[in-house]
């Protein structure tokens, strides 16, 4: 049967994959509140050795996952989609529950490696919303399936310190082991995808197509560089929060508790944002919603450097999220729409391999700056990195006819 004759029902797909990955971001974020205590309970290590164990723990996923992800994409885009998310689910369901029963650091952080190496479900679950989906609607879905993830890894951290308030830490990683085999069942069940037919034999010895030799390859390593700016922007801030907010309240009120909020501001206004900036984009244009968010971005972060009440604090953050909400799905709909669909797959997981580089890179320069200068010379920062997006963009994207 011709697809044609059997359309794909794209929004009950989007609404699937929107489940799915909510259920992710729970899933990969519920262990961090806890992460470094689980740590903690496998030796007698110093504050030192606990920072430098902990910072391996998280850095090691990013970092493997940046290697690997283009591996997987290149195998997606010959095998499906949807194959490669029912492998990413099931592979990190075993992972999971194996770090539950780590022994020792070593086995953890190996293990946490071993996370990075089977991922790809998010960057897969985009791909296949960009190949199932109307050109003109994609703007609009993966705003849906961002907001999805971004409320995952909001909530996910609550359920988090809840479940380790009465369950001990080995047991939270097997539950989160059962929420990613519950992600495989579901796409296993649920998620439709139409692959392309197979080759004839006669063609299988045709090279295959590689980044480089598409006509618009800069246009797309350009986006690349994008993303992993936007990622360092996003995390440089996240090593010093804590110290931040305390500074502002000259060691009033509850400092624990204000810096959950002030973490979670952004993530709320891209949930909140997203998915209607992504229709925005689909009519008035992609490239003029990524523009604006820079512009959004670099006003939202050079206040903050200034602030000396919580409130704007609060007030300036949720408004890097609004700007988050106009660049992320901006970004994935223009490298869908610029990718053809045999490599889309791996067009995608290289945009995953540069937003993990510039997830170990964004604390590595927070920690930095603020170590040579002060907290708020981050936001500015942070503020300058974005122009200089915007203005790479601007030369190379955004003046481009051919980029739609």
């Amino acid at each position: 049967m011709t697809q044609q004759e059997h359309p794909i029902d794209w929004k009950r797909n989007m609404w699937i994959i929107w489940l799915a990955v909510m259920m992710s971001g729970v899933a990969f974020s519920e262990i961090i509140p806890f992460l470094s205590l689980y740590i903690e309970t496998m030796g007698n290590f110093t504050k030192d050795q606990l920072n430098f164990y902990s910072g391996a723990a998280f850095a090691v996923t990013f970092l493997v996952s940046a290697i690997v992800s283009p591996l997987w994409g290149k195998l997606a885009d010959k095998k499906g989609r949807k194959l490669m998310m029912m492998r990413a689910a099931l592979g990190l369901a075993i992972v999971m529950a194996l770090t539950g029963f780590s022994q020792n650091v070593w086995q953890l952080i190996f293990l946490r490696g071993l996370q990075g190496a089977l991922g790809g479900f998010v960057s897969n679950s985009n791909a296949l919303i960009a190949t199932q989906t109307p050109k003109e609607q994609v703007g609009r879905a993966l705003g849906i399936v961002v907001t999805g993830f971004t409320g995952g890894t909001l909530i996910g951290p609550l359920i988090g310190g809840s479940l380790a308030a009465f369950l001990s830490y080995r047991q939270i990683f097997l539950i989160t082991a059962s929420i990613f085999l519950v992600i495989f069942i579901f796409i296993w069940l649920l998620v439709e995808e139409k692959v392309p037919e197979k080759e004839p034999e006669e063609n299988k010895a045709k090279p295959t197509v590689r980044l480089r030799d598409l006509s618009n390859w800069r246009v797309l390593v350009a986006l690349f560089v994008t993303t992993m700016l936007v990622q360092i922007v996003n995390n440089a801030i996240n090593p010093i929060v804590a110290l931040f907010v305390r500074e502002v309240l000259a060691g009033h009120a509850n400092i624990t508790f204000i810096t959950g909020v002030v973490a979670a501001m952004p993530g709320c206004a891209t949930f909140i944002f997203a998915s209607w900036f992504g229709r925005l984009g689909d009519r008035i244009g992609t490239k003029f919603m990524l523009q604006m968010g820079f512009v959004l971005a670099v006003i939202a972060f050079i206040p903050t450097a200034f602030v000396t009440t919580i409130f704007w604090l609060l007030f300036f953050r949720f408004a890097v999220g609004i700007a988050d909400a106009t660049l992320l799905p901006a970004i994935q709909t223009l490298l869908s729409r610029n990718s053809p669909d045999e490599m889309i797959s791996r067009v995608f997981s290289y945009n995953q391999s540069f937003q993990s580089i510039g997830s170990v890179l964004g604390p590595l320069c927070g920690t930095a700056i603020a170590s040579f200068f002060d907290y708020r010379a981050i936001f500015l920062f942070t503020a300058a990195v974005m122009a200089l997006n915007g203005l790479l963009f601007f030369f190379n994207i955004f003046r481009n006819k051919t980029v739609h």
